[in-house]
């Protein structure tokens, strides 16, 4: 196999300034900040093998011990020693879906192959604060991940787009309870920003507190589809159903207070009053939320924007929306508009 590739300190440099240019920065003791880098150049730069350009996936100083990795994820795996190979070497057998590479700071490092694949971004931020570990990932389809406390960076090929932890959103979408469970509100963020956001799935969710949802058609809800399956936001696996029915039809998706799937595909329509004293935000889709918040003051509205951002509406004010690195601020939050 090759030797391994010789990556200059100048490089890694000028990718630290292109993530601080970007505000996208990686903050944490040196020896770590260099790992990281490194992980990152070879992710975004891997070594292509007959117009193949491989897929990736590293672990990155763990704190967590690997016996207790199970329980979090849910993921049973299967670790190999890699002595005898160099590092690039090992990094042939790490797709970042299934199979893994875990780099310490100490020089050491192994293979482990879970008994799934665990690729997308919720699963990486799952992985991420159950290893207590920073995750580096090149996707099939070309996207960079860096995945850790400070919340997931990715890279689309042209710039960084920067997600915050949802626990630094959560205090400002739940100031009380009069609003719903503040499990199923986190939930819903984590799925809007992992699930569609990371994916470019536009959307709308609408989470209604009340014990008993609005199902019948009425001036704010307009019903076109048949009733759905109960999906639930904090059952793991109804999560793969909902996100795929959701990136193929169009209008809200309305959930229940325990965070069940009551509605898909509904039109909200605002009221007069709406239409008159709220301004129109952004897009069609934006705008129908937050006018609908308005109408349904009780109510937690999220809208997905296809290019990633998400924005988190109620009583017709923006709570807090999320914004690409580059432009300044990575979580804006509003007291009113």
């Amino acid at each position: 196999m090759a030797a391994e590739r010789v990556v200059t300190d100048r490089r890694l440099a000028r990718l630290a300034e292109e993530l601080a240019e970007e505000d996208a920065l990686l903050e944490g003791p040196p020896e770590w900040r260099n790992l990281v880098l490194l992980e990152l150049d070879y992710a975004i730069r891997p070594v292509v093998h007959e117009r193949r350009v491989p897929s990736y996936g590293s672990i990155i100083e763990p704190a967590v011990d690997p016996e207790m990795w199970t329980g979090p994820t849910e993921l049973s795996m299967t670790r190999r020693a890699i002595s005898g190979y160099s590092i690039d070497d090992a990094r042939r057998f790490a797709d970042g879906l299934s199979s893994w590479l875990v780099r310490r700071l100490d020089g050491t490092a192994e293979s482990v192959v879970f008994d799934r694949a665990a690729g997308s971004e919720r699963d990486l931020v799952v992985l991420s604060k159950a290893m207590g570990a920073t995750l580096v990932q090149r996707h099939p389809a070309g996207l960079v991940r860096v995945v850790g406390a400070f919340g997931v960076l990715r890279w689309d090929g042209l710039s960084w787009h920067q997600e915050r932890p949802i626990g630094e959103w959560i205090d400002d979408v739940v100031a009380c309870g009069l609003h719903g469970d503040r499990e199923i509100i986190s939930r819903l963020l984590a799925f809007a920003v992992h699930d569609l956001g990371a994916r470019g799935t536009g959307a709308i969710l609408v989470y209604q507190p009340q014990p008993e949802p609005v199902t019948e058609p009425t001036p704010m809800f307009e019903v076109r589809l048949p009733t759905p399956p109960p999906l639930r936001i904090d059952r793991s696996a109804d999560l793969a159903p909902l996100r795929h029915v959701l990136a193929q039809i169009d209008g809200a998706a309305v959930f229940d207070a325990a965070g069940t799937l009551r509605e898909l595909g509904v039109r909200l329509v605002p009221s007069a009053e709406a239409e008159s004293d709220v301004a129109g935000f952004r897009g069609m889709r934006h705008t129908s939320g937050r006018r609908y918040s308005f109408d349904d003051s009780m109510a937690t509205v999220i809208v997905v924007s296809e290019d990633g951002p998400v924005t988190v509406l109620r009583n017709g004010e923006i709570l807090g929306r999320s914004q690409s690195a580059n432009s300044g601020n990575t979580l804006e939050t509003f007291d009113q508009m």
